[in-house]
């Protein structure tokens, strides 16, 4: 079986975006596959850990 290649870019001033075949277990044991995710590097996400645009309604910058 090929493995997947996986890559994760660090947006400015934003999120962490995942590319690649991703599979993901949630803390409450559901799983799912997705191809891109963006998780939440601000910490004010509703959906944490995923990217809900909040940080560019609070205006988070990167140090």
């Amino acid at each position: 079986m090929a493995e997947s290649k996986i890559s994760a870019k660090i947006l400015p001033n934003g999120p962490i975006l995942i590319s690649g075949e991703l599979h993901i277990i949630h803390k409450d044991g559901r799983e799912e596959t997705k191809s891109n995710v963006a998780f939440c590097r601000c910490g004010h996400s509703n959906n944490k850990p995923f990217c809900d645009g909040t940080h560019a309604k609070i205006g988070f910058k990167d140090e």
